[in-house]
């Protein structure tokens, strides 16, 4: 049987980990510092080391360069944040043989560590790299070409700006998939073989947005117990994807102005300048005009992040790709939960055409994920849908019998059949509705209802 470290400080994370790799046929040895774990090392053999990057006294890189260097190398892999991806993505380069991002599902975990274990050290860099691309291209695949016009207008901007340099400002509501574009961009690019970092600027804490950015030196500041890679230098020579830029602060703002100005950075604590080369692509679901008319976006940063603009549409504005999403989500479904739905019923159809879609792709994911999972038969039907899109569905009948509005008579009927529907919510009514709430309320005091 194979034998695994696992290193993780969160008492109750390890032990849950360990009890599914046991379960799993894995020998499990668990350790909660990298003190300990290099003594478990050094008495014990071990087929691969597990290891969180975030540890009490140091982090899961410098124990992957003592591992490197010692006379019996290991497969490492790391366990990291989304905010960290960029020195994992660095970990891998120094011979990590692969990461992955915390939260994790358990199908993934052991894939991982089944390839860590069949795979040779030596030759890991090489691997983490391939990985790597592989697993940028498995995230490309999601991205489905559609019909709509809407679509193909996308598609010819993406297939006019990957082969260049050009900066890119990504628009679009949420759930859209605005990241997917991205790196459709960065994989039909010259860089396409180099890394794409992807920071989410709105998770990122204000007091350590310039360490995350430009790294750091050992000693730096309070709590700098290591050096730490940016994700500038992580994504030096490929792509650097920032997501809701409009929530990064002035002063960081001016951080990331200069950067690009000067494509050079300094870390946190160091007199030593960087060169770093990278594409940036950026996305944002707020009006960068507006905020910048606001004064609380530079313009001078807007117009150096906008050399050229993608809107991704909504998906009720692509109702012709609405089945083509229907049916990738669900066999993403079917595969994530192991199940065999062949497909949807005629009324549920009928109800995802009609539903208006408000959170986009992820939404509608979201939606056949937890339909997937609930469904006892073959066939998806109404009673595994949310009420949002059902209730939706029962007044466009009402709507639809009394020629919506044909009169005055109907028009007071249908307001109260509303407001019943949804327990007087004004919001949800004007929905159904398909009005605005100013005019649902100018409606409601022209009828005298209260």
């Amino acid at each position: 049987m194979k034998r695994i470290l696992l290193i993780e400080d969160d008492v109750t994370f390890s032990e849950m980990l360990k009890r599914f790799l046991v379960r799993h046929k894995y020998v499990v040895d668990a350790s909660y510092t990298i003190k300990s774990a290099l003594l478990q090392l050094k008495n014990h053999n071990y087929d691969l080391v597990f290891t969180d990057l975030r540890l009490p006294d140091g982090d899961g890189i410098t124990l992957l360069k003592q591992i490197k260097l010692s006379k019996k190398p290991i497969p490492v892999v790391l366990m990291t944040s989304y905010a960290e991806v960029s020195t994992a993505v660095q970990a891998m380069k120094q011979g990590a043989f692969d990461y992955i991002s915390k939260p994790f599902n358990p199908d993934e975990v052991l894939e991982v560590i089944s390839n860590a274990l069949v795979e040779k050290p030596e030759v890991n860099t090489v691997v983490s790299e391939k990985k790597q691309e592989k697993r940028t291209n498995k995230v490309a695949t999601e991205f489905i070409k559609g019909i709509s016009n809407s679509s193909k207008i996308l598609y010819e901007y993406i297939d006019l700006v990957a082969p260049t340099d050009m900066s890119v400002l990504i628009t679009g509501e949420s759930g859209t998939g605005k990241e997917v574009v991205a790196k459709t961009i960065h994989l039909k690019s010259s860089r396409k073989d180099q890394p794409f970092i992807p920071v989410d600027c709105g998770a990122i804490p204000r007091e350590i947005a310039s360490s995350e950015f430009f790294g750091h030196k050992k000693g730096s500041f309070t709590g700098a117990n290591e050096d730490k890679i940016g994700h500038f230098e992580s994504a030096n020579g490929g792509t650097l994807f920032l997501d809701e830029v409009g929530n990064l602060t002035y002063e960081n703002q001016i951080q990331l102005l200069r950067a690009l100005q000067e494509r050079k950075i300094k870390p946190i604590g160091s007199s030593k300048e960087i060169n770093v080369d990278i594409r940036l692509i950026t996305a944002t679901n707020e009006d960068l005009l507006l905020a910048v008319d606001k004064g609380d976006f530079r313009e001078d940063l807007y117009h150096r992040l906008n050399e050229f603009s993608i809107k991704v549409p909504n998906l009720k504005d692509r109702s012709d790709d609405l089945i083509l999403y229907v049916d990738f989500f669900l066999n993403k479904a079917n595969k994530q939960l192991n199940k065999s739905v062949v497909g949807f019923s005629k009324n549920v159809l009928t109800i995802f055409q009609n539903y208006q879609w408000p959170g986009n792709l992820r939404e509608l994911s979201n939606v056949i994920k937890r339909a997937t999972l609930l469904t006892k038969s073959e066939i998806i039907d109404v009673n595994t849908l949310p009420s949002e899109l059902t209730l939706v569905k029962e007044n466009e009948s009402v709507l639809s019998s009394s020629k919506k509005f044909s009169t005055k008579e109907n028009e007071k009927k249908l307001i109260i059949n509303a407001l019943e529907e949804v327990g007087d919510n004004k919001t949800q009514a004007a929905k159904l509705l398909n009005i605005t709430r100013k005019t649902l309320y100018n409606k409601m005091k022209e009828y005298n209802l209260n």
